[in-house]
């Protein structure tokens, strides 16, 4: 028997939460970048990466999950999350936000055990470890660790999940030994942010093999590599992909040919390579895949979804080329405010397209067919 769908007036507060994560944590970039905005009384560029990871992220991530399995207390995942998130707002760091962020790992890893007995699979496989990797930082987080020294979990987080969802869509076409080769790379990227907390300078370099090692799986076995030919939403999804894949590759080539990193320039490369150029592009793309089954409601494609998509990356080159390698701080800061329009412009944007296509389903609704005469 089928669990009865997840009506969407319970859905609707948790997604705000996570936006209000998002938001905050925009705003909390502005402060980073030394932009003259009015500064909050809590300490909240110290919980800017929190925020957009877990806060919202992780919300979207548990929140669609919760929705696949159908029953209403998987919905305590992404709440708590959210929850954690508005905690982390109001009062910074405090053990109660951070304490919530680790209870929603827990029930979202109760979430994935209900899945595992519906369809046990290595792409399922893949996004529990994305979910361990969620609880092991916030962990490591509440035992006094940084928030840079957690990067490498927080990176697992994000990178596991969505391989795991691009292996359920990929499983089909396959190439010999994909899925062995899909597990290798699964553990190499589990090994080295696991030795990142133990032995951070072999950890780090473990780390970004496995990366590049996911990137590797990605390129060659993702079906973006066909449908980027193809028209329309296709091709977009696609194009958001394989961008998002070459973000990441960078990030791997400097963690393992760098090593371990929490602070300057290239730390601040790294970080937004992946939860900007990579995360966000996954965020895009699959946005109008994702939205109409998590509110039913849908999300026509348009050409403009594009233009936030290319400033993304357009201002995301400019903050690392020119900020973070060539050292020009105007570069840094002004490409760091273009990511912020980007995110923005595209939150906006689908917002207008999910009202416009309301309206029109009400006038369809409204207005009566019309009957020719009968004579």
């Amino acid at each position: 028997m089928n669990p009865r769908p997840l009506a969407v007036q319970w859905r609707l507060p948790v997604l705000a939460a996570g936006g209000f994560a998002l938001v905050s944590g925009l705003y909390a970039a502005l402060l980073l970048l030394g932009l003259p905005v009015p500064a909050p009384h809590v300490p909240l560029e110290q919980v800017h990466g929190p925020l957009m990871v877990l806060g919202f992220v992780g919300t979207l991530v548990a929140l669609e999950r919760a929705v696949a399995l159908g029953t209403r207390w998987a919905l305590l995942a992404p709440a708590c999350s959210g929850a954690g998130a508005v905690l982390l707002v109001l009062t910074g760091p405090s053990l109660p936000g951070r304490l919530l962020l680790v209870l929603a790992s827990v029930l979202l890893l109760l979430i994935y055990q209900r899945l595992w007995w519906r369809q046990p699979g290595p792409a399922l496989l893949a996004q529990v470890t994305g979910a361990l990797s969620w609880y092991a930082a916030t962990l490591l987080w509440l035992a006094g660790l940084s928030v840079p020294e957690i990067v490498p979990w927080l990176a697992t987080f994000v990178v596991a999940t969505i391989a795991g969802e691009r292996l359920e869509l990929a499983h089909l076409t396959l190439p010999r030994h994909g899925v062995g080769w899909f597990l290798a790379a699964l553990g190499m990227l589990t090994a080295g942010a696991t030795a990142t907390a133990l032995w951070p300078a072999v950890g780090a370099y473990l780390f970004g093999v496995g990366l590049l090692a996911t990137v590797a799986w990605l390129v060659v076995c993702d079906v973006a590599r066909r449908t980027v030919r193809a028209v329309g939403l296709p091709r977009y999804v696609a194009v958001g992909l394989l961008t998002g894949y070459a973000w990441l590759a960078l990030a791997g080539l400097l963690w393992a040919g760098a090593g371990p990193v929490t602070g300057g320039s290239r730390y601040d490369a790294t970080l937004h390579l992946v939860f900007l150029g990579f995360t966000m592009s996954m965020i895009f793309a699959h946005a109008p895949v994702i939205l109409p089954a998590v509110l039913r409601r849908p999300l026509p494609y348009g050409p403009w979804l594009y233009a936030p998509l290319a400033l993304l990356h357009t201002t995301l080159t400019i903050r690392v080329l020119v900020g973070d390698v060539l050292g020009v701080p105007a570069g840094w800061r002004w490409g760091g405010v273009g990511n912020v329009l980007a995110v923005l412009g595209f939150v906006g944007g689908v917002v207008a397209a999910l009202v416009r296509a309301a309206r029109r389903r009400t006038r369809t609704a409204v207005v009566p067919p019309v009957v020719p005469a009968v004579r």
